[in-house]
């Protein structure tokens, strides 16, 4: 059968190229079509209609900057969609763009399937609308979602997390320490992880202010983590500290402590056990921060603190992420201190939460039925 694949960014590069995998173990016969990146190429042995880096654009401001690409992009999606005419359509986060492809396959009779929800329990939540209509089954990777579907009256699916079986893989799989170092000609000292995101927009934002605080430990080797699709010389405007690319999860598995973006690498951290904290500056104003605020149907931004519901790690908001609240935040969560083993006991909290996980065979098992059930009536 025929597969479309459509996915916005790093995060869902990695879990969309490990259903590609799965859906191949599942039917010999797969054959797929793909908005995304170099692992689901990888995976699928196909190059992307369109790379995820020419799609990355964050927040409402990146958009309208950027508005002929993002409509250019949309209308070659659409088009390639139709004349692949797939048996599903399979949609990875990336709401705004993703929601748009959701009603283009449900006019033309492909069903669409989606993997990884939308945050649309944090804000936007009119989208649950959409994904009614146009989404004929959804398989979740976050607990609490299931209630919070059930409320609209949708049945979805919780398949587990794909970082937990992710993770306990490339653990077994990763270098150890001194390996690392020698690998990335890093000296023998404990590092302060920086991983500021991976679009241009968010390094923008983020990385200054996370170089400010390592200047304040000097006891820590400052190491940036480079996003896939991003070239040097951007973290180069910034900094002269080490920047390794491709390398973020054994660079923040060895990590003493790390600042990290909001995002999917902040659960990648907490199950990893590194102690860090969240950063997200986006225009750093305190009228952006109040509005977020109100906007927001959650008490919390960050994974682990979601899936928690308790605030498991700090997050440094808008104006609250400047140097002096980040560096408190660090120096609270140093080796040896309260905080830390607290962090600590918390993650694993967290992980019992998620439970058991091979979340990339049952969504590749369940959409392979329900085609195959669809094809039969």
């Amino acid at each position: 059968m025929k597969y479309f694949l459509s996915v916005g960014e790093a995060s869902g590069d990695i879990h969309a190229a490990a259903l590609i995998s799965a859906i191949r173990k599942t039917d010999k016969e797969a054959t797929f079509a793909y908005l995304g990146g170099d692992l689901m190429h990888k995976a699928s042995d196909t190059t992307p209609v369109i790379h995820y880096r020419e799609m990355a654009y964050m927040g409402f401001s990146e958009v309208i900057r950027h508005l002929p690409q993002v409509l250019g992009n949309l209308k070659r999606a659409k088009k390639a969609i139709s004349d692949f005419m797939p048996d599903a359509l399979i949609l990875v986060d990336y709401p705004s763009f993703n929601l748009k492809l959701a009603r283009h396959a449900h006019n033309i009779g492909i069903p669409v399937y989606y993997y990884i929800s939308p945050k649309v329990w944090a804000w936007k939540e009119y989208r649950v609308k959409d994904i009614k209509r146009f989404v004929r089954r959804l398989f979740s990777i976050l607990p609490f979602e299931v209630e919070f579907y059930r409320k609209h009256d949708y049945e979805i699916t919780y398949v587990g997390n794909p970082s937990v079986e992710e993770i306990e893989l490339r653990a077994k799989k990763a270098p150890d320490r001194q390996t690392f170092l020698s690998t990335h000609n890093l000296p023998d000292r404990p590092i302060l992880a920086l991983v500021p995101g991976s679009r241009q927009g968010e390094i923008r934002n983020n990385l200054p202010i996370m170089l400010e605080v390592a200047k304040r430990f000097p006891q820590f080797n400052p190491v940036v983590a480079g996003a896939p699709g991003i070239e040097n010389n951007t973290y180069r405007k910034y900094t002269s500290y080490q920047v390794i690319t491709g390398a973020t999860f054994d660079l923040m598995k060895h990590a003493e402590i790390a600042l990290v973006t909001s995002g999917t690498a902040t659960l990648e951290a907490a199950l990893l056990r590194t102690p860090q904290v969240v950063c997200y500056r986006a225009n750093g104003s305190k009228f952006s921060y109040n509005l977020f605020k109100h906007i927001l149907k959650v008490n919390y931004v960050s994974l682990p603190n979601l899936i928690a519901n308790d605030g498991i790690v700090a997050e440094m908001l808008l104006h609250h992420c400047n140097a002096n609240e980040v560096s408190a935040e660090v120096e609270r969560i140093l080796p040896g201190t309260p905080g830390r083993d607290k962090m600590l006991a918390d993650y694993h909290h967290m992980r019992e939460i998620l439970g058991e996980s091979n979340a990339a065979h049952a969504t590749a098992t369940a959409i392979y039925k329900d085609i195959n059930l669809l094809k039969s009536k």
